[in-house]
């Protein structure tokens, strides 16, 4: 080791990418599939959506209104959960975020969270790239597909006309058809005949903004994935493991508005999401896509992915979810947030800030690796219980009644400065 120093530097950061080079840019291979991965230490309490206090009125006529309907005082059990999803009716203002080709997404403990979030209710989202990486068999087949596995267990478990089932799709799943191939099987005709199909057109992720999806897979799984998605050695010659990378797609505004406009064409019966990720520009992009008849909108924070990805943007890259709430504004549609979500109070802040549900994704595979049986199920009754009691002491008795009205800012007005951190709007004031 050499005496060679460097005060105020990652010394040992720097001197694992001497020695490892490309390697240190992701997290260690080896933990890919067995650990989950999101921000890192940089997004720790940075987001001001957790720093908004909920706050209850004095004076709560609407409260009042609920004893004369009831002709007894309203208790939190009065308090209505359900909502309208993406064009779904939902039992609550939930959904099961995007789990892809990953061995989550396409492995049991995704099945078993399909089954659960079928008997709550609730959305769920079936990610990108299972088509292209572990293909597809049609209804009735012997074997299954993944993808249809998922669709299966949901659909044995759902109560009629409760929830629906979301179908991510990348640029890979486009040349893949992923789409076609759902919309004309047999298989999901009784997604169609009670509307409860949709598409969603994936541009980014929280996760890797900006960035395709990546995965590591074998030698073997490498090579016959080549001719698909670009396959790079970055672990070392010695590691048999490689990177697999998938193109995130380019969209501009007349690009997006051409993509809806072929979904609602193509597929009538299908409804038409759109996910984006937390980008500069997220207000212009939600506005334009619910313009050109999007169904739901979906706002993946910084805070927000399950997806095994370069270090450098899990820490520094997209921003939090409290910044792409403040630039959206009053959404002119259904918007649907994920990142982060794992409590009931920042479920409800996200709610009284616009949004229609927020997602489950890191929180629920944890859930289910707890317990593949009732987990995720009791992670949502938590959290169920912990909405009725803050929109009870609101003095509303439905989610949908939620507004701004009912969070503070340390920081400041909302719209002004909740993206500033502690302590920079009271300067700003001061000047």
């Amino acid at each position: 080791m050499s005496a060679l120093t460097a005060p105020g530097f990652p010394e040992p950061e720097i001197r694992a990418r001497a020695r490892r080079g490309t390697a240190e840019v992701f997290p260690d291979p080896a933990s890919y599939g067995a650990e989950l991965f999101g921000p890192g230490a940089a997004h720790a309490g940075g987001d001001a959506l957790d720093r908004a206090r909920i706050a209850p009125p004095v004076f709560m006529p609407e409260r009042l209104e609920k004893l004369i309907d009831l002709a007894r005082e309203p208790e939190p059990g009065d308090v209505d959960l359900t909502t309208r999803t993406g064009g779904f009716s939902a039992s609550l203002p939930l959904y099961l975020s995007a789990f892809g080709s990953t061995r989550a997404g396409s492995g049991d403990l995704a099945v078993h969270a399909s089954r659960q979030a079928g008997r709550l209710g609730i959305p769920m989202v079936i990610g990108e790239n299972m088509v292209p990486v572990h293909g597809y068999r049609r209804g009735g087949e012997a074997t299954r597909s993944a993808l249809l596995d998922r669709v299966d267990a949901y659909l044995g478990a759902a109560p009629e006309g409760v929830g629906g089932i979301v179908v991510q799709q990348s640029t890979e799943d486009a040349d893949s058809e992923v789409w076609n191939l759902l919309y004309s099987d047999p298989a999901t005709r009784p997604l169609l005949e009670s509307g409860r199909l949709a598409f969603e057109l994936k541009i980014g992720q929280g996760a890797k903004p900006g960035l395709g999806g990546m995965t590591v897979v074998a030698g073997a799984e490498a090579e016959q994935l080549a001719d698909r998605f670009t396959v790079a050695e970055v672990f070392g010659e010695e590691d048999d493991r490689r990177l697999r990378c998938a193109t995130p797609g380019t969209f501009t505004e007349e690009i997006l508005r051409q993509q809806l406009r072929f979904m609602r064409n193509n597929f009538p019966r299908a409804r038409t999401w759109v996910k984006f990720h937390p980008g500069r520009d997220i207000g212009d992009a939600a506005r334009v896509a619910w313009a050109a008849g999007a169904d739901a909108v979906t706002v993946d924070g910084a805070e927000g992915g399950t997806g095994w990805a370069p270090r450098v943007f899990l820490d520094q890259v997209g921003l939090p979810l409290s910044e792409c709430l403040r630039r959206i504004g009053r959404p002119g549609g259904c918007l649907l947030t994920s990142g982060g979500v794992w409590e009931g109070g920042r479920v409800l802040r996200a709610l009284a800030l616009g949004a229609r549900a927020a997602g489950l994704g890191r929180a629920a595979l944890i859930a289910v690796d707890e317990d593949p049986g009732h987990g995720l199920e009791r992670l949502v009754e938590s959290i169920a219980l912990e909405l009725r009691l803050l929109v009870s002491a609101l003095g509303k008795y439905a989610v949908t009644a939620l507004d701004r009205e009912d969070l503070w800012w340390p920081d400041g007005p909302f719209d002004e400065r909740a993206s500033l951190a502690p302590g920079q709007a009271a300067a700003g004031a001061a000047a």
